[in-house]
């Protein structure tokens, strides 16, 4: 495809994860005379070798290996975002990455590729994102979900289990598991923990035993809430059977998506490392406010806090002026949403709460402003529901 790609990932890092972030899926630019990488925009490409062209064709329909060679159709793969899936890979530490036009659109791919095996019943841990709830719960793909606790899954696994599906931090209630434990439990069964919130700065799942590391990479990989974009890394034999489901539905990532990811890569750990030094002053001080009962922020860390408020979770939305007020996360700047009403809303509500998802919950994605100017935002928008009334009671008006 590229010579981006002439040199695979390899299960042992060569090289520290910052200089990894800065350099890999670049390795070969300039031994062609440039320091950005291109953007490569075609759909198509040219070959005047047909019998050639059908062969990788054919080799790539029996193993989903990518074609050698010059690329020949966008839905098999692009150039630019290969360079994304090598620096992913990397980073990660597994021998590929696979990537799609979302989050949710790798999980399907995941699913399908078990689905098509036989294998349709999945083993999951609440919580995890609402939408992935979702897919599980609500059957769409035609799997089966037994839920259960991370001590429960040995026991829920049946001859028909595809999958063992995780979230670790979890959204939103930044709950951790043991990761070398579980994948233990899982036996032969894939292991995929979702590490969205966690990034390969704070934790590396496949070096624990997992074998599908699942990304939003919208969050924390693009950095900047400005690409929608999914990844999974794993080892060839499953990427190669993802590359084949995402050729035949077709959930490819834009070039351009693939170019903002890869220079998002570039300041991964420098903004996770910054953005977690903020999370975690917010954290103590939230801890210790009268006003929040109780404070969720993981041991490893992390940009993610979830916090439970006294009084009414909606005015606290409502209050915030320098934090943004929307969904999603991972970005440079702050974002705050009441999950039970937003992300979460989808998930059957005793579920939800069975999970840890209060309806005082409050999930906040820590950015990069100044911590004090955070803190006085936060603290403004604290302020107890009597005192709000009052601030926005209307003034009396004069009789004439």
């Amino acid at each position: 495809m590229d010579s981006a790609r002439t040199s695979t990932a390899s299960r042992t890092p060569l090289r520290a994860l910052a200089t990894e972030a800065v350099h890999a899926g670049r390795d070969d630019l300039a031994r062609q005379g440039l320091h950005a990488p291109p953007i490569d925009l075609s759909t198509t490409y040219p070959s005047y070798d047909s019998r050639g062209e059908a062969a990788r064709i054919d080799a790539f329909a029996a193993t989903g290996a990518e074609p050698q060679g010059p690329p020949v159709y966008g839905r098999l793969g692009n150039p630019t975002v290969a360079r994304f899936e090598t620096a992913l890979a990397r980073l990660e530490n597994t021998e590929a990455a696979v990537a799609f036009a979302s989050g949710m659109a790798a999980l399907t791919a995941v699913l399908l590729v078990r689905a098509s095996l036989g294998l349709r019943h999945v083993v999951a841990v609440r919580p995890l994102y609402g939408c992935s709830d979702h897919l599980l719960s609500a059957g769409l793909l035609g799997t089966e979900v037994t839920w259960t606790d991370p001590a429960g899954v040995a026991d829920a696994l049946r001859p028909d289990t595809g999958l063992v599906l995780v979230e670790s931090p979890a959204n939103p209630t930044l709950a951790e598991i043991d990761l070398r434990a579980l994948a233990h439990s899982c036996g032969s069964v894939p292991l995929l923990v979702d590490n969205t919130f966690a990034t390969p700065v704070l934790q590396r799942p496949a070096e624990q035993g997992a074998r599908l590391v699942l990304h939003s990479a919208t969050k924390y990989l693009g950095g900047h809430g400005d690409v929608m974009a999914g990844v999974v890394a794993c080892d060839e034999e499953f990427a190669g059977r993802l590359r084949q489901v995402r050729f035949a539905t077709g959930g490819v990532l834009h070039p351009l998506a693939g170019y903002l990811l890869l220079r998002g890569l570039a300041t991964l750990p420098v903004r996770v490392r910054a953005a977690s030094a903020n999370a975690a002053e917010l954290a103590r001080r939230l801890a210790a406010d009268p006003r929040v009962t109780r404070v969720h922020y993981p041991r490893i860390g992390g940009a993610m806090i979830a916090f439970e408020v006294a009084g009414d979770p909606h005015g606290v939305i409502s209050r915030v002026r320098l934090i943004t007020p929307a969904v999603s996360l991972g970005s440079v700047d702050s974002l705050i949403q009441h999950p039970a009403s937003i992300s979460h809303r989808i998930v059957d509500a005793d579920d939800r709460r069975g999970a840890g998802v209060s309806d005082r919950l409050l999930r906040l994605s820590v950015g990069l402003e100044d911590v004090e100017d955070l803190w006085a935002d936060l603290d403004a928008a604290l302020e107890r529901p009597v005192r709000d009334a009052e601030l926005y009671r209307p003034a009396a008006r004069r009789l004439p």
